[in-house]
């Protein structure tokens, strides 16, 4: 019987320490793969975000906007008046206001916005079922198919369209979507490079809409929408 001789250094076979050899080269190259396609991945996100925070920042509300109606989806009063500036100027036959809060009516919108009370008896719906973007976009698009609108003004945060746009886009493939973002000073989005809360704000709905694009905020049904939709009358 043949012995095989030992590693002079270590005393083990030597079969064994090539084994041993081949093995350890193996992980080191598994690890090596996993860290550049971490570092590919992790670069990629990063370049997707900052395409993502231009777009946003660079976005701008259309001169001569149209359609037959407008949705806003709340989140501030900034995108209410816009909805309702739009709604006055004729750019939409009737006004959705999604996402409004159950203890909220007409008449606190009346005087947290620069309106008309006459308008709001005739031309506003106020949405109260919505409690997410999915909820926004399903409650709009029931509205708008229980009226017979092919076309809305959607009125919502700079930040906040892309999400807006995707998941009302796939609540009403059919329906034509016209953005029409605000912007608040405040938020810095022009120069959000340079502030910490704005690329704080900007990472979050990046993230948001990212998820969105993966379906995962469809994960969440929400109940009918235009169980909790009402005209908006009896203000005087």
């Amino acid at each position: 019987m043949t012995t095989l001789p030992p590693d002079r250094r270590s005393g083990v076979p030597a079969p064994v320490v090539r084994r041993r050899g081949r093995i350890g080269r193996f992980l080191r190259t598994v690890a090596l793969v996993l860290v550049v396609g971490c570092v590919v991945t992790v670069a990629g996100m990063s370049l997707e975000f900052v395409r993502f925070a231009v777009s946003v920042a660079e976005s701008v509300a259309p001169a001569d906007p149209k359609a037959d109606a407008i949705v806003a989806l709340t989140g501030g009063r900034d995108r209410v008046q816009g909805a309702v500036d739009l709604l006055e100027a004729g750019r939409g036959r009737r006004l959705l206001i999604s996402g409004v809060h159950p203890s909220t009516r007409a008449e606190d919108i009346v005087r947290a916005t620069v309106s008309d009370r006459r308008m709001f008896g005739c031309c506003v719906d106020l949405g109260h079922a919505a409690e997410t973007t999915v909820g926004n976009a399903r409650e709009a698009a029931e509205w708008a198919r229980r009226r017979g609108f092919t076309s809305v003004i959607v009125v919502t945060s700079a930040y906040h369209m892309p999400r807006s746009l995707l998941e009302l886009g796939r609540a009403a493939p059919d329906l034509q979507l016209v953005p029409y973002p605000v912007t608040r000073p405040d938020l810095h989005l022009d120069r959000w490079f340079l502030h910490p809360s704005a690329v704080k704000l900007l990472l979050s709905e990046y993230l948001k809409y990212m998820g969105a694009r993966l379906g995962l905020a469809g994960l969440h049904p929400q109940a009918t929408a235009i169980a909790g939709m009402a005209p908006v009358t009896a203000i005087r």
